[in-house]
């Protein structure tokens, strides 16, 4: 029985091993060589399951070394991005354009969110420079031994606009043979399914071999940026480390806007009240100039008919206003009598002054009318005779 089972383990041996093999992530090309504005067909294999890929042409790299010059060195712009489908599996046609960096060329593939995972394959770009890979300055190599962490408060700042900023903290190792002085680090930032924008970072000392060290790198966003962010950590063209940020939003830049939306129109009403406040004319001293126009008015109304009446005229007004009280109590009696005497007929009517003279002594005017303005007189003159007449005494 278990002679039975050793067999059946050795048989099952090499099925498992080619099994774990293919669990790692590998692509194809349909082409090694091409000339910028072609296309070649990538297929993949070996990914997770529903992964996003990133695929770029990049310079100055090689499949056992990495990206030297990181993204920086590839064709962002005509990069493609893929999804895995359930088996890990991928088939996507790529541009071929010529990478800011010469040649040696790759097609590099990596994960944009989750663990990492990046293969190269190697592309000959027709008509590309082709340039050698710097050395590398000495074989020591540096490994993260403890989690990442942002470290630092967001400020108040932030809360309108300012760019957040945190200090990325982690412990490397130097697991090489030989010490690494001055370490360029290259941190990168992303947000959701685009690319990390990598900056280099020098850590300034040196990692002996079999030694850690505990180092820490600014980190900072673009301003106004929130939301969910991914911080990564690479050197050596390799990906260290990754760690989420969470960035709020800056609501001191809203807050701002509503009150800019309520106090500007507040204060362009008030600005406008008072100028027409200042415009508009005064009603009390409007009163006063009304008052003051009227009174000239009356007192001009006065003086407008002695002006224009002659000296004989205005003699004869002021004897009808010393006599119209008693001038009028003659009226009324004159008109009493002629009322006894069978009151007035109708060629009577014009004579009425004579009728009235013989009834009750002499006739006169009525206080209202002068003699030359009685309706009863005579046309033909206008008024009262002038002393300087030239024709006073030949009437």
């Amino acid at each position: 029985m278990l002679a039975a089972l050793a067999v059946l383990g050795f048989l099952l041996l090499p099925q498992t091993r080619a099994a774990a093999a293919d669990d790692k992530p590998a692509v194809r090309l349909s082409a090694s060589q091409a000339g910028k504005g072609g296309s070649v067909t990538v297929k993949g294999t070996g990914w997770r399951p529903d992964a996003l890929l990133m695929m770029l042409v990049c310079g100055q790299a090689e499949p056992g070394k990495g990206v030297v010059g990181g993204t920086n060195s590839c064709a962002n712009s005509e990069g493609r991005a893929v999804t895995t489908d359930k088996s890990g599996a991928f088939r996507k046609k790529l541009p071929v354009a010529e990478p800011p960096a010469p040649c040696p060329c790759v097609v590099h593939i990596a994960t944009v969110t989750g663990d990492t995972q990046q293969v190269d394959a190697v592309l000959k770009v027709a008509g590309h420079p082709v340039k050698a890979l710097p050395e590398q300055a000495g074989v020591g190599r540096l490994s993260v031994l403890t989690d990442t962490g942002l470290e630092g408060p967001s400020g108040v700042l932030t809360w309108f606009g300012a760019p957040p900023q945190r200090k990325l903290e982690f412990t490397v190792g130097n697991v090489g043979s030989a010490p690494v002085k001055d370490p360029v680090f290259q941190v990168g930032t992303s947000h959701g399914v685009f690319a990390p924008q990598w900056e280099e970072q020098q850590w300034r000392g040196t990692i002996a071999p079999g030694k850690k060290a505990r180092i820490t790198l600014p980190v900072e966003l673009s301003a106004g940026a929130h939301g969910d962010y991914l911080v990564s950590l690479k050197f050596g063209g390799k990906v260290l480390a990754e760690q989420p940020w969470g960035v709020g939003r800056p609501w001191g830049v809203t807050v701002f806007w509503i009150l800019l939306c309520v106090v500007v129109p507040a204060a362009v009403f008030r600005i406008g009240m008072a100028v027409v406040d200042r415009l508009r004319p005064n009603r009390r001293r409007s009163a006063r100039a009304g008052r003051h126009r009227t009174g000239r008015l009356a007192e001009l109304a006065r003086r407008l008919p002695q002006l224009r009446l002659p000296q004989g005229a205005r003699a004869a007004d002021r004897r009808v206003a010393h006599a119209a009280p008693t001038t009028r109590t003659h009226a009324l009696g004159g008109t009493d009598t002629g009322a006894g005497a069978g009151g007035p007929t109708s060629s009577g009517a014009a004579g009425s002054g004579t009728s009235g003279s013989a009834a009750g002594g002499p006739a006169n005017p009525l206080p209202w009318f002068t003699p030359d303005t009685d309706p009863g007189a005579p046309a033909g003159r206008l008024s009262a005779p002038s002393d300087n007449s030239p024709t006073k005494g030949t009437t």
